[in-house]
């Protein structure tokens, strides 16, 4: 049998999503047409070659988020409880020595972070310890003028000429006293060397939120057209109009670019440096100002907590004498037992083979019933928490650092400076609110976003234009996306980014 299709069998799509008569498939064309004999399967979804495209979801599991009334937000953190410093020695022959603090132990120098070297709480009658490079002398601290310099005496009467004049760290162990000594009355000590109450001190932070925005527009015209995909809502709710999937695909954008600013931001040196574009700003006060930037996880982590190229997966025993490494170093700040860890695909993998290198018996051996694996479902060697020494983590696959659309592909290229993960602690610290005048106890890390009683600028949605809501003459209809925020990164000093 002779098939005739005609002119409707030259179906060339249209670049706009448009019913025209060269891209309508006639299904109603009669028993004898193409449509009705020949036509395929129809594949009405998009196919989501891509997966889940979205990267969002990393900050809602590891923090919270918490409203702000204000342009920046500030918060302090306890100091350490020990005192420690780093400093220069001046030997002086056998007798008395000094020590010039220089900064604390975290390198804190004078005016830095809240710390001041004339206030560095070391008190007469302490019991010093005095280190160098292979050499340790133990010392009472016998004056301490209202100055970086402390004097002390050695206990070894030959201990300071064991010391160079040089940089050496200083740390506080105790104190002694003489029978009936009391604190106000050290002979030979001048008022200002009396000994003192120590005082908690704290190391300020601030932040300042940025503004982001977005927009997605459709004219009136095409808002009315039948479309070509089928969409689904985030309710449930199917429907075959092109501009709501666009526009969830804008909101769905949108959504990752918050989280992705809260991860890579940075602050401006100046504002001025960034400047906006000209006539861009409202208000005559406003004019010539610049983005002032925010402190994003990588950029407080590389400032104010610890940077790894360890556990790279160049060698399993390697590896695992780098992740004690790590360990070593967490031992050194707040020690927190519980972790995260976001990471891309090879580190994952690295990690992996580090532990499972753990769970053999030699060479190409194997073993059952650790890390709840038994001989009937072989060995599962994708570990998701594990414990070594007192910590335990919770590993995870990062598709941020996996994606090629995202910093997968800047990875590739950026060498010893690409980002592989982050191990963030788990819980929550202990902080003081300088608004509230106390302690409150706040996740790690959390989002702040601008809000009042009137306005709440978390995510805000708005149409305008003529479609819909009516509110101009526009014939389109636009929706609009806005959010104000910054990230609090709290005790950076127990986090670590893997670079």
């Amino acid at each position: 049998m002779a098939i005739t299709g005609g002119s409707l069998l030259n179906k060339v799509p249209s670049a706009q999503q448009q019913a025209l008569a060269s891209n309508y498939i006639d299904f109603a064309g009669g028993s004898t047409g193409w449509e009705q004999q020949y036509l395929p399967d129809l594949m009405e979804k998009e196919a989501e070659v891509f997966g889940n495209r979205t990267i969002s979801g990393f900050l809602s599991q590891v923090g919270a988020e918490e409203a702000m009334t204000a342009d920046q937000v500030v918060w302090s953190e306890q100091s350490r409880l020990h005192l420690s410093y780093t400093g220069t020695v001046d030997a002086n022959g056998d007798t008395n020595g000094t020590f010039t603090v220089t900064a604390d132990i975290d390198g804190s120098a004078d005016g830095e972070n809240g710390f001041a070297v004339a206030s560095h709480g070391v008190r007469v009658n302490d019991i010093v310890l005095i280190a160098q490079a292979g050499v340790v002398v133990k010392a009472l601290v016998v004056e301490t003028p209202a100055s970086a310099v402390i004097t002390v005496e050695p206990y070894a009467t030959a201990a300071l000429s064991t010391l160079s004049d040089g940089a050496g760290t200083l740390l506080v162990v105790g104190s002694e006293f003489g029978k009936g000594q009391s604190y106000s009355d050290i002979t030979g000590t001048a008022a200002a060397d009396k000994r003192t109450a120590l005082e908690p001190t704290f190391k300020s932070y601030s932040n300042k939120p940025i503004i982001m925005k977005d927009y997605y527009e459709v004219s009136g015209s095409d808002a009315s057209q039948i479309g070509w995909v089928e969409v689904t809502g985030e309710e449930g709710q199917n429907g075959y109009l092109w501009y709501l999937k666009a526009e969830g695909d804008t909101r769905a954008r949108f959504t990752d670019y918050l989280e992705m600013a809260m991860l890579e931001s940075e602050k401006s040196l100046a504002p001025s440096i960034v400047g906006f574009a000209d006539g861009q700003i409202r208000g005559a006060a406003d004019s010539g100002a610049g983005g002032s930037g925010t402190e994003g996880l990588f950029a407080a982590i590389e400032s104010r907590g610890n940077v790894t190229s360890g556990v790279s997966g160049v060698n399993a025993a390697t590896d695992l004498a780098e992740f004690d490494a790590i360990l070593a170093e967490f031992d050194s700040q707040g020690a927190i037992e519980e972790n995260m860890m976001f990471v891309n695909r090879g580190t994952s993998l690295a990690i992996d083979d580090m532990l499972a290198s753990m769970n053999s018996y030699g060479a190409g051996g194997t073993s059952y019933g650790v890390f709840s694996n038994d001989e009937e479902m072989a060995l599962n060697l994708g570990f998701s928490g594990f414990r070594r020494g007192s910590y335990d983590f919770y590993k995870s696959d990062f598709r941020y650092l996996n994606d090629k659309a995202t910093r997968g592909s800047i990875n590739t290229t950026a060498g010893s400076a690409a980002i592989r993960g982050v191990i963030i602690p788990a819980g929550v610290s202990s902080v003081y609110d300088q608004s509230l005048g106390k302690n409150l106890k706040r996740p790690f890390l959390h989002v702040r976003y601008r809000a009042s009683q009137t306005d709440d600028r978390k995510l805000k949605t708005w149409v305008t234009g003529s479609v819909g809501a009516q509110t101009s003459a526009l014939d389109a209809m636009q929706i609009h996306y806005l959010s104000e925020r910054c990230l609090v990164t709290q005790g950076a000093n127990n986090f670590m980014l893997m670079q």
